[in-house]
């Protein structure tokens, strides 16, 4: 049984809203339906894991580059710990 419900949000965030929806050809309500079901169902636990307060202090908030050759600079390492 569907029920009506009124919500207050920012006129800028609902006009980009409906056209989203628009864009994606569902309404709008189907999309915010779909949205609040996902936050209450857990239908792939796996997709969505918690992560434990130890691992979240373990970020250091360095960027590794995309082009780093683990093997490399394992080598490098080596090579100035055994001159």
């Amino acid at each position: 049984m569907d029920t009506k419900l009124t919500l207050k949000l920012e006129k800028e965030v609902i006009e980009k809203a409906k056209e989203y929806a628009s864009a994606q050809r569902r309404s709008l309500s189907s999309l915010v339906e779909s949205y609040l079901k996902s936050l209450v169902t857990k239908e792939n636990p796996e997709s969505d894991p918690e992560i434990s307060p130890y691992v979240k202090s373990l970020k250091t908030g360095v960027k590794v580059p995309l082009d780093l050759d683990p093997k490399e600079v394992y080598s490098d390492f080596l090579a100035e710990k055994y001159k």
